[in-house]
This record gives C-alpha cells, structure tokens and sequence, in this order.
C-alpha cells in the first residue's frame, strides 16, 4: 500500500445537500467550515471526494 496522504478542507456549507452527501463528509472526517483533514491516499477516499468535490478544497 501507498502511503501517500491528501489534505481535504470543507469549503462550503452542508446545509441543503442531499443527506448521503452530508455521511460522506462526515465518513471524511471533516466537521465544520474550514476544517481539514489529511486522509489516506486510496481509491475509496477518492471517491468519497469526488462525490462532494463541490463542497472541497483538495491539497495533494
């Protein structure tokens, strides 16, 4: 396994999306406004962010 890791920041709001979107950035362990998370560089994270990619700042 890789251990490459992508940094993950919530950039907007929660409030209005589709329930399944708000449990993915939750699975994601992002909390609130602006806060990051670095995560494991894996295709199941990648396509966590991928579905709520309009909600998130991606870093490497």
């Amino acid at each position: 396994m890789s251990d490459k890791k992508i940094k993950v920041t919530l950039v907007k709001s929660v409030i209005g999306t589709k329930q399944s979107h708000r449990a993915t950035v939750r699975g994601l362990g992002l909390r609130r406004l602006n806060h990051t998370v670095e995560l494991a560089d894996t295709p199941e994270v990648r396509g966590m962010i991928n579905k709520v990619s309009y909600l998130l700042k991606r870093e490497g």
